[in-house]
Protein backbone atom coordinates (compact mmCIF):
# COMPACT_ATOMS: atom_id res chain seq x y z
CA UNK A 1 0.00 0.00 0.00
CA UNK A 2 2.93 2.36 0.92
CA UNK A 3 3.95 3.65 -2.18
CA UNK A 4 6.96 5.60 -3.89
CA UNK A 5 6.02 7.26 -6.15
CA UNK A 6 6.80 11.17 -5.79
CA UNK A 7 3.32 12.87 -4.86
CA UNK A 8 3.66 16.68 -4.64
CA UNK A 9 3.77 17.90 -0.58
CA UNK A 10 0.34 20.04 0.34
CA UNK A 11 1.11 23.52 1.35
CA UNK A 12 0.25 23.08 5.30
CA UNK A 13 -1.37 26.58 5.04
CA UNK A 14 -3.88 24.81 2.72
CA UNK A 15 -4.50 22.33 4.83
CA UNK A 16 -7.92 22.02 7.29
CA UNK A 17 -6.42 21.27 10.65
CA UNK A 18 -9.54 20.46 12.33
CA UNK A 19 -10.11 16.58 10.53
CA UNK A 20 -6.50 16.13 10.32
CA UNK A 21 -5.89 16.29 13.66
CA UNK A 22 -8.96 14.06 14.60
CA UNK A 23 -7.67 11.30 12.38
CA UNK A 24 -4.24 11.71 13.98
CA UNK A 25 -5.08 11.76 17.07
CA UNK A 26 -7.84 8.96 16.50
CA UNK A 27 -4.75 6.66 15.31
CA UNK A 28 -2.17 7.99 18.29
CA UNK A 29 -5.31 7.05 20.50
CA UNK A 30 -5.72 3.60 18.86
CA UNK A 31 -2.42 2.65 19.39
CA UNK A 32 -1.45 3.85 23.14
CA UNK A 33 -4.99 2.29 24.02
CA UNK A 34 -4.19 -1.30 22.58
CA UNK A 35 -1.03 -1.16 24.96
CA UNK A 36 -2.73 -0.30 28.42
CA UNK A 37 -6.05 -2.86 27.26
CA UNK A 38 -3.74 -6.05 27.36
CA UNK A 39 -1.97 -5.47 31.12
CA UNK A 40 -5.49 -6.51 32.59
CA UNK A 41 -6.20 -9.24 30.49
CA UNK A 42 -2.98 -11.19 30.75
CA UNK A 43 -4.25 -13.25 33.73
CA UNK A 44 -7.65 -14.60 31.71
CA UNK A 45 -4.91 -15.05 28.86
CA UNK A 46 -2.65 -17.31 31.20
CA UNK A 47 -5.59 -19.03 32.06
CA UNK A 48 -7.05 -19.96 28.64
CA UNK A 49 -4.42 -20.33 26.89
CA UNK A 50 -2.49 -22.32 30.19
CA UNK A 51 0.84 -20.10 29.64
CA UNK A 52 3.02 -19.39 32.61
CA UNK A 53 3.59 -15.48 34.15
CA UNK A 54 7.05 -15.64 32.56
CA UNK A 55 5.46 -16.45 28.99
CA UNK A 56 2.66 -14.53 28.70
CA UNK A 57 4.68 -11.11 29.66
CA UNK A 58 6.06 -11.65 26.31
CA UNK A 59 2.78 -9.91 24.62
CA UNK A 60 4.09 -6.65 26.44
CA UNK A 61 7.99 -7.11 26.01
CA UNK A 62 7.81 -7.84 22.26
CA UNK A 63 5.73 -4.89 21.92
CA UNK A 64 7.99 -2.44 23.49
CA UNK A 65 11.21 -4.38 21.81
CA UNK A 66 9.63 -4.40 18.34
CA UNK A 67 8.19 -0.36 18.82
CA UNK A 68 11.67 0.40 19.61
CA UNK A 69 13.23 -1.24 16.86
CA UNK A 70 10.62 0.50 14.68
CA UNK A 71 10.62 4.34 15.80
CA UNK A 72 14.76 4.96 14.72
CA UNK A 73 13.70 3.42 11.05
CA UNK A 74 10.94 5.87 10.83
CA UNK A 75 13.03 9.14 9.96
CA UNK A 76 14.16 7.25 6.77
CA UNK A 77 10.92 5.66 5.95
CA UNK A 78 9.08 9.41 6.58
CA UNK A 79 11.88 10.38 3.72
CA UNK A 80 11.01 7.37 1.14
CA UNK A 81 7.36 7.25 0.98
CA UNK A 82 4.52 9.91 1.00
CA UNK A 83 2.93 11.03 4.26
CA UNK A 84 -0.75 9.49 2.86
CA UNK A 85 0.73 6.20 2.25
CA UNK A 86 2.93 5.95 4.75
CA UNK A 87 0.39 6.30 7.73
CA UNK A 88 -2.72 4.43 6.33
CA UNK A 89 -0.12 1.63 5.45
CA UNK A 90 1.04 1.66 9.40
CA UNK A 91 -2.73 1.94 10.30
CA UNK A 92 -3.60 -0.84 7.52
CA UNK A 93 -0.96 -3.18 9.38
CA UNK A 94 -2.26 -2.24 12.69
CA UNK A 95 -5.90 -3.30 11.75
CA UNK A 96 -4.24 -6.62 10.68
CA UNK A 97 -2.06 -7.11 13.89
CA UNK A 98 -5.52 -6.51 15.85
CA UNK A 99 -7.80 -8.84 13.64
CA UNK A 100 -5.32 -11.72 13.75
CA UNK A 101 -4.35 -11.04 18.08
CA UNK A 102 -8.58 -11.25 17.97
CA UNK A 103 -9.11 -14.72 16.64
CA UNK A 104 -5.81 -15.94 17.50
CA UNK A 105 -5.89 -20.03 18.68
CA UNK A 106 -2.31 -20.07 20.30
CA UNK A 107 -0.07 -18.44 21.73
CA UNK A 108 2.38 -18.17 19.26
CA UNK A 109 -0.20 -16.57 16.48
CA UNK A 110 -0.92 -13.83 19.36
CA UNK A 111 2.59 -12.86 19.23
CA UNK A 112 2.40 -12.78 15.34
CA UNK A 113 -0.45 -10.24 15.56
CA UNK A 114 1.34 -8.18 18.60
CA UNK A 115 4.69 -8.01 16.43
CA UNK A 116 2.47 -6.35 13.48
CA UNK A 117 0.37 -3.98 15.86
CA UNK A 118 4.08 -2.71 17.53
CA UNK A 119 5.77 -2.05 13.47
CA UNK A 120 2.65 0.04 12.90
CA UNK A 121 2.71 1.82 16.55
CA UNK A 122 6.49 2.32 16.35
CA UNK A 123 5.79 4.24 12.69
CA UNK A 124 2.52 6.00 13.69
CA UNK A 125 3.60 7.62 16.77
CA UNK A 126 6.74 9.79 15.30
CA UNK A 127 4.96 10.24 12.09
CA UNK A 128 2.33 12.02 13.56
CA UNK A 129 4.45 13.99 15.46
CA UNK A 130 5.83 15.44 12.12
CA UNK A 131 3.19 16.22 10.86
CA UNK A 132 1.85 18.43 13.35
CA UNK A 133 4.99 20.14 13.55
CA UNK A 134 5.17 20.82 9.65
CA UNK A 135 0.72 21.83 9.49
CA UNK A 136 1.14 24.35 12.69
CA UNK A 137 3.43 27.27 12.75
CA UNK A 138 6.20 27.93 15.50
CA UNK A 139 3.97 29.64 17.68
CA UNK A 140 0.24 27.17 17.48
CA UNK A 141 3.17 24.23 17.62
CA UNK A 142 2.41 23.99 21.63
CA UNK A 143 -1.17 24.35 21.16
CA UNK A 144 -0.98 21.34 18.85
CA UNK A 145 1.10 19.04 20.52
CA UNK A 146 -0.81 19.90 24.26
CA UNK A 147 -4.36 18.45 21.74
CA UNK A 148 -1.91 15.47 21.10
CA UNK A 149 -0.69 14.66 24.40
CA UNK A 150 -4.06 14.89 25.91
CA UNK A 151 -4.83 11.94 24.05
CA UNK A 152 -1.63 10.27 25.19
CA UNK A 153 -2.80 10.54 28.33
CA UNK A 154 -6.32 9.71 28.04
CA UNK A 155 -5.73 6.07 26.61
CA UNK A 156 -4.24 4.84 29.65
CA UNK A 157 -6.56 6.45 32.03
CA UNK A 158 -9.71 4.58 30.66
CA UNK A 159 -7.28 1.58 29.60
CA UNK A 160 -6.98 -0.59 32.35
CA UNK A 161 -10.56 0.43 33.35
CA UNK A 162 -12.18 -0.93 30.23
CA UNK A 163 -9.93 -3.68 30.28
CA UNK A 164 -10.96 -4.93 33.76
CA UNK A 165 -14.36 -4.27 32.84
CA UNK A 166 -14.68 -6.11 30.04
CA UNK A 167 -12.10 -9.29 30.53
CA UNK A 168 -14.96 -9.46 34.17
CA UNK A 169 -17.75 -9.51 31.44
CA UNK A 170 -16.83 -10.76 28.52
CA UNK A 171 -13.65 -13.51 26.76
CA UNK A 172 -10.03 -11.73 26.82
CA UNK A 173 -10.30 -11.37 22.66
CA UNK A 174 -13.03 -8.56 23.40
CA UNK A 175 -10.18 -6.08 24.43
CA UNK A 176 -9.08 -6.00 20.35
CA UNK A 177 -12.58 -6.48 19.16
CA UNK A 178 -13.05 -3.13 20.78
CA UNK A 179 -10.19 -1.65 19.20
CA UNK A 180 -10.83 -2.94 15.51
CA UNK A 181 -13.30 -0.90 14.50
CA UNK A 182 -11.72 2.55 15.54
CA UNK A 183 -9.06 1.52 13.41
CA UNK A 184 -11.20 0.90 10.56
CA UNK A 185 -13.09 4.00 10.60
CA UNK A 186 -9.71 5.98 11.35
CA UNK A 187 -8.41 4.27 8.09
CA UNK A 188 -11.24 5.26 5.93
CA UNK A 189 -11.51 8.72 7.18
CA UNK A 190 -7.42 9.21 6.38
CA UNK A 191 -7.93 7.72 2.88
CA UNK A 192 -10.54 10.44 1.97
CA UNK A 193 -8.62 13.53 3.99
CA UNK A 194 -4.84 12.96 4.64
CA UNK A 195 -2.48 15.20 2.19
CA UNK A 196 0.37 14.58 1.32
CA UNK A 197 2.74 17.22 3.81
CA UNK A 198 6.11 15.58 3.83
CA UNK A 199 8.90 16.09 0.66
CA UNK A 200 10.46 12.85 -0.62
CA UNK A 201 13.62 13.38 -0.76
CA UNK A 202 14.43 9.03 -1.36
CA UNK A 203 16.93 7.92 0.99
CA UNK A 204 18.77 5.25 -0.65
CA UNK A 205 17.91 2.33 1.35
CA UNK A 206 21.11 1.35 3.83
CA UNK A 207 20.69 -2.46 5.01
CA UNK A 208 23.58 -2.34 7.18
CA UNK A 209 22.69 0.57 8.93
CA UNK A 210 19.23 -0.87 9.68
CA UNK A 211 20.76 -4.38 11.01
CA UNK A 212 22.78 -2.48 13.26
CA UNK A 213 19.86 -0.10 14.42
CA UNK A 214 18.20 -3.53 15.20
CA UNK A 215 20.56 -5.66 17.25
CA UNK A 216 21.38 -2.40 19.00
CA UNK A 217 18.55 -0.53 20.32
CA UNK A 218 16.68 -4.13 20.14
CA UNK A 219 19.33 -5.41 22.39
CA UNK A 220 19.46 -2.60 24.96
CA UNK A 221 15.66 -2.49 25.03
CA UNK A 222 15.34 -6.38 25.79
CA UNK A 223 18.19 -6.24 28.35
CA UNK A 224 17.10 -3.83 30.10
CA UNK A 225 13.64 -5.07 29.81
CA UNK A 226 14.79 -8.32 30.82
CA UNK A 227 16.79 -7.22 33.69
CA UNK A 228 13.40 -6.51 36.05
CA UNK A 229 12.74 -10.34 35.65
CA UNK A 230 15.91 -11.55 35.20
CA UNK A 231 18.31 -9.80 37.64
CA UNK A 232 21.08 -7.46 36.23
CA UNK A 233 23.34 -10.49 36.25
CA UNK A 234 21.72 -13.08 34.48
CA UNK A 235 23.77 -14.12 30.74
CA UNK A 236 20.67 -13.37 29.14
CA UNK A 237 20.52 -9.77 29.92
CA UNK A 238 24.62 -8.54 30.20
CA UNK A 239 24.95 -10.47 26.85
CA UNK A 240 22.14 -8.14 25.39
CA UNK A 241 23.15 -5.10 26.68
CA UNK A 242 27.02 -5.59 25.49
CA UNK A 243 25.88 -6.67 22.04
CA UNK A 244 23.30 -3.89 22.21
CA UNK A 245 26.00 -1.25 23.41
CA UNK A 246 28.45 -2.56 20.92
CA UNK A 247 26.32 -2.27 17.69
CA UNK A 248 24.51 1.24 18.73
CA UNK A 249 28.11 2.81 18.81
CA UNK A 250 28.57 1.05 15.24
CA UNK A 251 25.54 2.13 14.19
CA UNK A 252 26.03 6.04 15.31
CA UNK A 253 29.38 6.11 13.77
CA UNK A 254 28.28 4.44 10.41
CA UNK A 255 25.20 7.51 10.92
CA UNK A 256 27.59 10.25 10.78
CA UNK A 257 29.99 8.75 7.93
CA UNK A 258 26.97 8.70 5.89
CA UNK A 259 25.69 11.13 3.42
CA UNK A 260 22.16 10.12 3.95
CA UNK A 261 21.89 8.83 7.24
CA UNK A 262 18.77 6.70 8.09
CA UNK A 263 18.93 8.04 11.90
CA UNK A 264 20.61 11.72 12.08
CA UNK A 265 22.57 11.80 15.26
CA UNK A 266 23.68 15.33 14.19
CA UNK A 267 20.33 17.06 15.48
CA UNK A 268 22.11 16.49 19.25
CA UNK A 269 24.72 19.32 17.80
CA UNK A 270 21.88 21.76 18.59
CA UNK A 271 21.99 22.41 22.16
CA UNK A 272 18.68 23.11 23.15
CA UNK A 273 17.66 19.76 21.31
CA UNK A 274 20.18 18.00 23.34
CA UNK A 275 18.91 19.58 26.62
CA UNK A 276 15.15 18.74 26.13
CA UNK A 277 15.73 15.26 25.12
CA UNK A 278 17.56 14.41 27.87
CA UNK A 279 15.59 16.18 30.08
CA UNK A 280 12.45 14.27 28.52
CA UNK A 281 14.32 11.09 29.33
CA UNK A 282 15.16 11.84 32.77
CA UNK A 283 11.42 13.08 33.49
CA UNK A 284 10.07 9.62 31.74
CA UNK A 285 11.83 7.75 33.81
CA UNK A 286 10.82 9.58 36.81
CA UNK A 287 7.21 9.39 35.74
CA UNK A 288 7.62 5.42 35.12
CA UNK A 289 7.62 4.87 38.60
CA UNK A 290 4.11 5.62 39.44
CA UNK A 291 3.43 3.78 36.36
CA UNK A 292 5.03 0.21 36.87
CA UNK A 293 5.17 0.53 40.93
CA UNK A 294 1.83 1.49 42.18
CA UNK A 295 -0.17 -1.38 39.99
CA UNK A 296 2.37 -3.68 42.10
CA UNK A 297 1.86 -2.29 45.34
CA UNK A 298 -1.72 -1.95 44.97
CA UNK A 299 -2.28 -5.31 44.19
CA UNK A 300 0.45 -7.70 45.59
CA UNK A 301 0.76 -5.73 48.71
CA UNK A 302 -2.65 -3.42 50.05
CA UNK A 303 -4.84 -6.27 48.20
CA UNK A 304 -6.52 -3.92 46.16
CA UNK A 305 -8.23 -5.69 42.50
CA UNK A 306 -6.74 -4.66 39.22
CA UNK A 307 -9.59 -2.64 38.08
CA UNK A 308 -9.24 -1.15 41.54
CA UNK A 309 -5.75 -0.18 40.44
CA UNK A 310 -6.96 0.76 37.26
CA UNK A 311 -9.17 3.27 38.87
CA UNK A 312 -6.20 4.20 41.68
CA UNK A 313 -4.12 6.01 38.33
CA UNK A 314 -7.34 6.78 36.65
CA UNK A 315 -7.74 10.84 38.54
CA UNK A 316 -3.52 11.47 37.72
CA UNK A 317 -4.19 10.39 34.19
CA UNK A 318 -7.51 12.79 34.05
CA UNK A 319 -5.70 15.15 35.36
CA UNK A 320 -2.17 15.03 32.88
CA UNK A 321 -5.19 14.92 29.88
CA UNK A 322 -7.07 17.99 30.83
CA UNK A 323 -3.80 19.61 31.60
CA UNK A 324 -1.97 18.77 28.30
CA UNK A 325 -3.68 21.35 26.10
CA UNK A 326 -3.67 24.11 28.53
CA UNK A 327 -0.06 23.78 29.20
CA UNK A 328 0.55 24.16 25.73
CA UNK A 329 -0.99 27.39 25.22
CA UNK A 330 0.85 28.41 28.53
CA UNK A 331 4.15 27.27 26.26
CA UNK A 332 3.08 29.06 22.84
CA UNK A 333 3.19 32.39 25.40
CA UNK A 334 5.62 31.84 28.07
CA UNK A 335 8.06 29.06 26.72
CA UNK A 336 8.96 25.94 28.51
CA UNK A 337 11.58 27.08 31.18
CA UNK A 338 9.53 28.13 34.04
CA UNK A 339 6.72 25.49 32.83
CA UNK A 340 9.41 22.82 33.33
CA UNK A 341 10.99 24.57 36.39
CA UNK A 342 7.21 24.33 38.37
CA UNK A 343 6.64 20.94 37.03
CA UNK A 344 9.38 19.41 37.97
CA UNK A 345 9.38 20.97 41.54
CA UNK A 346 5.98 19.63 42.02
CA UNK A 347 7.09 15.98 40.59
CA UNK A 348 9.91 16.23 43.35
CA UNK A 349 7.77 17.03 45.83
CA UNK A 350 5.32 14.35 45.43
CA UNK A 351 7.26 11.47 44.28
CA UNK A 352 9.03 11.70 47.72
CA UNK A 353 5.40 11.75 49.42
CA UNK A 354 5.47 7.90 47.94
CA UNK A 355 8.62 7.14 49.96
CA UNK A 356 7.07 6.75 53.39
CA UNK A 357 4.02 4.27 52.44
CA UNK A 358 2.90 1.59 55.02
CA UNK A 359 0.27 -1.21 55.01
CA UNK A 360 -2.31 1.72 56.40
CA UNK A 361 -1.70 4.14 53.04
CA UNK A 362 -5.15 4.43 51.72
CA UNK A 363 -6.32 4.17 48.28
CA UNK A 364 -7.68 8.47 48.58
CA UNK A 365 -3.51 9.31 49.48
CA UNK A 366 -1.87 6.96 46.27
CA UNK A 367 -4.72 8.75 43.94
CA UNK A 368 -4.46 12.01 45.06
CA UNK A 369 -0.66 12.47 45.24
CA UNK A 370 -0.55 10.64 41.48
CA UNK A 371 -2.57 12.97 40.47
CA UNK A 372 -1.08 15.82 41.76
CA UNK A 373 2.36 14.50 40.11
CA UNK A 374 0.88 13.75 37.26
CA UNK A 375 -0.02 17.36 36.87
CA UNK A 376 4.05 18.39 37.39
CA UNK A 377 4.33 15.21 34.67
CA UNK A 378 2.04 17.83 32.11
CA UNK A 379 3.94 20.59 32.88
CA UNK A 380 7.13 19.31 31.67
CA UNK A 381 6.59 16.81 28.86
CA UNK A 382 5.39 18.28 25.52
CA UNK A 383 6.40 21.39 26.52
CA UNK A 384 9.82 20.66 26.64
CA UNK A 385 9.54 18.07 23.62
CA UNK A 386 8.29 20.72 21.92
CA UNK A 387 10.77 23.22 22.59
CA UNK A 388 13.31 20.97 21.45
CA UNK A 389 11.99 20.19 18.23
CA UNK A 390 11.25 23.74 17.15
CA UNK A 391 14.95 24.39 17.19
CA UNK A 392 15.13 22.36 14.06
CA UNK A 393 15.24 23.48 10.82
CA UNK A 394 12.73 21.55 8.84
CA UNK A 395 14.52 19.07 6.87
CA UNK A 396 15.17 17.32 10.40
CA UNK A 397 12.12 16.93 12.28
CA UNK A 398 11.60 13.70 11.42
CA UNK A 399 14.57 12.79 12.47
CA UNK A 400 14.51 14.77 15.99
CA UNK A 401 10.67 13.37 16.03
CA UNK A 402 12.40 10.09 15.85
CA UNK A 403 15.45 10.34 17.96
CA UNK A 404 13.00 11.92 20.31
CA UNK A 405 10.98 8.84 20.80
CA UNK A 406 13.81 6.52 20.92
CA UNK A 407 15.44 7.83 23.81
CA UNK A 408 12.00 7.98 25.60
CA UNK A 409 12.10 4.07 24.92
CA UNK A 410 15.23 3.79 26.00
CA UNK A 411 14.93 5.48 29.00
CA UNK A 412 11.52 3.92 30.04
CA UNK A 413 13.16 0.57 29.57
CA UNK A 414 16.25 1.44 31.81
CA UNK A 415 13.50 3.44 34.58
CA UNK A 416 11.14 0.14 34.97
CA UNK A 417 14.21 -2.29 35.18
CA UNK A 418 16.01 -0.05 37.67
CA UNK A 419 13.09 0.93 39.75
CA UNK A 420 11.44 -2.61 39.35
CA UNK A 421 14.95 -4.51 40.78
CA UNK A 422 15.49 -1.90 43.37
CA UNK A 423 12.10 -2.30 44.50
CA UNK A 424 13.27 -6.47 44.55
CA UNK A 425 16.54 -6.00 45.96
CA UNK A 426 15.56 -3.86 48.74
CA UNK A 427 12.45 -5.65 49.95
CA UNK A 428 12.82 -7.65 53.48
CA UNK A 429 9.93 -10.62 52.64
CA UNK A 430 10.76 -11.81 56.08
CA UNK A 431 8.98 -8.84 57.78
CA UNK A 432 5.92 -9.59 56.01
CA UNK A 433 3.80 -6.52 53.73
CA UNK A 434 5.54 -4.23 55.28
CA UNK A 435 8.96 -5.49 54.76
CA UNK A 436 7.69 -6.06 50.74
CA UNK A 437 6.61 -2.08 51.01
CA UNK A 438 9.99 -0.99 52.27
CA UNK A 439 11.05 -1.72 48.46
CA UNK A 440 8.35 0.22 47.21
CA UNK A 441 9.46 3.41 49.49
CA UNK A 442 13.38 3.01 48.04
CA UNK A 443 12.41 2.53 44.85
CA UNK A 444 10.50 5.90 44.96
CA UNK A 445 13.74 7.27 46.46
CA UNK A 446 15.71 6.49 43.58
CA UNK A 447 12.61 8.09 41.51
CA UNK A 448 12.55 10.85 43.76
CA UNK A 449 16.58 11.09 42.57
CA UNK A 450 15.94 10.99 38.78
CA UNK A 451 13.06 14.25 39.48
CA UNK A 452 15.74 16.22 40.97
CA UNK A 453 18.21 15.40 38.24
CA UNK A 454 15.50 16.80 35.50
CA UNK A 455 14.45 19.94 38.02
CA UNK A 456 18.43 20.98 37.39
CA UNK A 457 18.50 20.36 33.87
CA UNK A 458 15.48 22.49 33.56
CA UNK A 459 17.35 25.65 35.09
CA UNK A 460 19.34 25.68 31.50
CA UNK A 461 16.64 26.09 29.23
CA UNK A 462 16.93 29.57 28.16
CA UNK A 463 14.00 32.05 28.49
CA UNK A 464 12.80 33.53 25.41
CA UNK A 465 13.03 32.01 21.82
CA UNK A 466 16.79 31.68 20.50
CA UNK A 467 17.59 31.47 16.77
CA UNK A 468 17.21 28.33 15.71
CA UNK A 469 20.30 27.10 14.67
CA UNK A 470 21.14 25.38 11.29
CA UNK A 471 22.41 22.05 11.22
CA UNK A 472 23.91 20.66 7.79
CA UNK A 473 23.48 17.18 6.54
Amino acid sequence: MVSSENATATNPREINKVPLLIVLISGAFVAILNQTLLATALPKIMQDLQLDANTVQWLQSIFMLVNGIMIPITAFLIERFTTRGLFITALSIFALGTAICAIAPNFSVLMIGRIGQAAAAGIMMPLMQTILFLIYPIEKRGTAMGMFGMVIAFAPAIGPTLSGWLVEHFPWRSVFYVVLPIIVIDIIVAYFILKNITNQTFPKVDVISIILSTLGFGGLLYGFSAAGNSGWGSVQVVASIVVGAITLTIFIWRQLKLEEPILEFRVFRNPVFSLTTALGMVTFMAMIGAAVIIPILAQNMLGFTALESGLMLLPGAIVMGVMNPITGRLFDRFGARWLSIIGLSIVTVTTFMFTNLSIDTSFAYIAMVNAIRMLGIAMVMMPVTTAGLNKLPIHLIPHGTAMNNTMRQVAGAVGTALLVTVMTNAALPEQGVQGMIRGVNISFIVAGLFAIIALILSFFIKSGSDSKVRIGR
